[in-house]
């Protein structure tokens, strides 16, 4: 039998938002964790705004029936999730332009 998280911890999953690749792997320990704080603050906010738009959405079809307001929450939830994708994808990009440029 094989086991899907057998060799992994905690470092895999948040590895995304641990500032050590590329020219951010020479700061120092301090720095380091504050661009994780700032990210991990970043990732939270764009999750309740996609949190937020879901009710929105969930709200403004079946409550009021108000297609407008719907609408934005449907914009709010893209917006939210694009923004956790491209804050959680930040490692794999400046790996590649860092890596290009040297």
């Amino acid at each position: 039998m094989l086991f899907a998280a057998d060799k992994g911890d905690i470092n895999t999953i948040i590895g995304g938002i641990a500032p050590d690749w590329g020219p951010f792997g020479a700061l120092g320990t301090e720095a380091k964790t504050m661009i994780q704080v700032v990210m991990a603050v970043a990732i939270m906010l764009c999750l309740g705004i996609a949190i937020w738009g879901a009710a929105k959405q969930r709200i403004g079809a079946t409550a009021l029936r108000d297609t407008f307001s719907a609408e934005q929450g449907k914009g709010l939830i893209i917006a939210g999730l694009t923004g956790v994708f491209i804050i959680g994808s930040l490692g794999t990009l400046f790996t590649i332009v860092y890596g290009m440029a040297v």
